[in-house]
């Protein structure tokens, strides 16, 4: 098959982009580098473009033609999108909706979307299946909430098949070791930690101990980055046989608070890791653990890589391998 995978110099796309090149199939890979970086890319044609830019998509479109598109090219700092809710809107929504006129208008008709657990905002039960109301309480999770409501109406307008794939909090690193994690600013718990493991922080910073939780630290649903990929492979093929548009949670189902990250962390790096205390954060719940069984049932997804030592080994060793300033 031929697919087009933008955002493929991110940290998923670019997991992506060595998991489908790994099967045989054939990728242009589509990236602004705003957040992405060229060195992740480790195969593929590359297109530099915009998605916001109608000509160049109308040109990419005109000369390639693909069997299905993936779509990781979004950005992703809850933080951010409360202060700058514009660029969120922007990027997120509005360009997004470019990218689906140019698919319509090319007859391409399957579409794989990386979506969020942000669309639920705080839960009113866990574990949160997919029916669970959609109650986003921030920019981000507004706006991915808005791009699956374009894609039913995409699909019942125009025919455009697409599966919308719910992440929970996505880890790890590639376990070959020739991918990982790089954002900046980095914002996410695991990379964070073991930066402070490997001295680029002075400590990491917990945000509240009084959660109704076992330790008092918030508890997540971390899934593997190459499993998360998996999935995504999955429900390409699903597509392609046939499948009508739909949603999935991609989570393994189980929860890690905060501390149990940490002392993870400290166990296989062999660091003690200093750790700073901070009052509680506004809109961080105590508990947010997906219900995955529509995936595994449906797509048969079974994640390979569901330790959370795992989890960070991976992580790590893409920290220590490359220690970029």
């Amino acid at each position: 098959m031929k697919f087009l995978v933008v955002g493929g110099a991110g940290y998923i796309g670019s997991h992506m982009v060595k998991r489908l090149l790994g099967a045989g199939h054939e990728l242009v890979v589509a990236d602004n580098f705003s957040t992405g970086h060229r060195s992740a890319l480790v195969g593929g044609s590359l297109v530099e473009l915009d998605i916001a830019d109608a000509q160049a998509l109308n040109i990419l479109f005109a000369v390639q033609q693909f069997d299905a598109v993936f779509h990781f090219a979004s950005f992703i700092q809850v933080g951010e999108s409360v202060t700058e809710p514009s660029k969120y809107y922007q990027n997120n929504v509005t360009a997004t909706l470019a990218l689906l006129q140019a698919m319509v208008r090319a007859g391409v008709k399957n579409f794989i979307f990386s979506s969020s657990a942000a669309v639920y905002g705080d839960p009113e039960y866990v574990p949160i299946d997919e029916e669970h109301p959609k109650t986003a309480i921030n920019p981000y999770g507004r706006s991915k909430w808005m791009v699956e409501q374009m894609l039913v109406d995409f699909d019942r307008a125009y025919g455009l098949k697409s599966v919308c794939l719910r992440y929970f909090n996505a880890a790890g690193a590639d376990p070959e070791g020739e991918l990982g994690e790089r954002h900046e600013p980095e914002t996410h718990l695991l990379p964070l930690i073991l930066q402070a493991a490997a001295g680029r922080r002075t400590s990491i910073t917990v945000y509240g101990r009084d959660y109704d939780t076992p330790d008092g630290t918030c508890i997540r649903d971390y899934v593997h980055v190459t499993d998360l990929v998996a999935a995504h492979a999955l429900a390409v093929d699903y597509l392609l046989a046939g499948g009508t548009s739909t949603v999935f949670n991609l989570g393994n189902g189980q929860g890690f608070s905060v501390q149990q990250v940490i002392d993870t962390a400290r166990h296989v790096t062999g660091q003690d890791i200093a750790v700073s205390e901070a009052p509680r954060r506004a809109g961080d719940p105590p508990r947010l653990v997906a219900d995955p069984r529509r995936a595994r049932e449906l797509l048969g997804w079974q994640p390979q890589f569901a330790s959370l030592e795992l989890i960070v080994a991976h992580a790590w060793n893409w920290e220590q391998k490359y220690p970029w300033i």
